[in-house]
């Protein structure tokens, strides 16, 4: 008997491999929607991807480290020749290139951004289409439940008659704008107004 209670309570082998070739299933899918919208993606892009993840490695640091250090060296320090002095003190012309470089890395590290906010934004609107198919599934499940419950003469749970309803995504919407924006903007133009009196 006790032997029975024992291999009932373990869990199975099978189920967690069947979970765990569910996982790695997914898994793959979304590395080949990763896949399929990089392989879109034109050569400009994936040099500014380059360059973004290069600007920000610490081997561009040492190498900025390095070049400043040489370059204030040979403007600065005495017993270096003329010849090498090729911009003095206040480096204006190193002045000139950092800020040009700037511009430019600036430049890429938004083309970057930009193509990482579009995948967050396909992301979020696959988030959402699941959630909507989530959500309408249950109010089929609880459709059927209540069928279910109707033939067999049991007592349904009122709360299930609600959320048995499909959720609407323009009222849930509206509901946030009301309960949570709208008063937010209200009170700021409130402390404004106050704070117009106060002076006055």
């Amino acid at each position: 008997m006790e032997r029975q209670v024992t291999e009932m309570e373990m869990p199975s082998p099978a189920s967690a491999d069947s979970i765990s070739s569910l996982t790695r299933r997914n898994v793959e899918i979304i590395g080949e929607l990763e896949k399929t919208a990089n392989s879109h993606r034109s050569p400009t892009d994936r040099m500014a991807d380059a360059i973004s993840r290069f600007v920000g490695s610490m081997l561009f640091v040492y190498l900025h480290l390095i070049w400043f250090g040489i370059w204030i060296a040979l403007g600065t320090l005495p017993g270096v020749p003329d010849a090498w002095r090729v911009d003095p003190f206040p480096f204006t012309f190193l002045t000139f290139v950092v800020s040009l470089e700037a511009i430019f890395l600036s430049t890429f590290i938004l083309i970057s951004q930009n193509h990482e906010e579009r995948l967050a934004r396909r992301r979020n609107h696959l988030d959402l289409q699941i959630n909507l198919l989530s959500e309408q599934e249950n109010s089929q499940i609880l459709k059927m439940l209540e069928e279910i419950q109707a033939s067999l003469q049991i007592q349904a749970d009122p709360d299930a008659k609600v959320f048995k309803q499909a959720a609407r995504p323009d009222e849930l919407i509206a509901q946030i704008e009301d309960v949570i924006e709208e008063p937010g903007q209200q009170n700021g133009c409130n402390g404004q107004a106050e704070r117009v009196r106060v002076k006055n």
